[in-house]
């Protein structure tokens, strides 16, 4: 292949719209404007939502509830998943490193999904009671990681 010899399929490409060139081209004298109103001058700009004097969709909406700035984003994992990884000791720097889990966040959180069949060693920020239950019905044990010294 030749780089200098590719081009576009035939069709895709197409000659600009000359706009304002004069009566005889189809698009002179306002060219395509049509005549008076806001839109036809020259850096009209209209901002985004306008409706036309109309009241705007997103000021028509009721705004209910509020989002709390203090919410904390875990990240979580199955025991179902630790089972099926190598391995009997997790914390979150191994799953992180294993990319079990993309980003930390505020911390690792375990969920009791899926099945626990060998002991397994975990450090996380949080366990659910599910999660505590299975691994140490499996012989495994569960350390709360203090969030202060991670």
């Amino acid at each position: 292949m030749n780089l200098s010899q590719l081009k576009p399929p035939p069709g895709q490409k197409h000659a600009p719209k000359r706009v304002g060139r004069g009566m005889g081209s189809g698009h002179g004298k306002t060219a395509g404007r049509g005549t008076k109103g806001q839109k036809s001058i020259s850096g009209f700009r209209q901002m985004r939502g306008f409706e036309g004097g109309q009241m705007p969709y997103h000021r028509r909406l009721p705004k209910r509830g509020f989002t709390n700035i203090f919410k904390k984003q875990y990240a979580i994992v199955n025991v179902g998943r630790l089972d099926q990884l190598e391995g009997d000791t997790f914390t979150p720097e191994i799953l992180l490193e294993r990319r079990v889990i993309r980003k930390l966040g505020d911390g690792l959180k375990v969920l009791g999904g899926g099945d626990l069949t060998r002991p397994i060693h975990v450090r996380a920020h949080l366990f659910s009671k599910s999660a505590l239950e299975k691994i140490q019905a499996a012989g495994g044990t569960a350390e709360v990681i203090d969030a202060g010294r991670t």
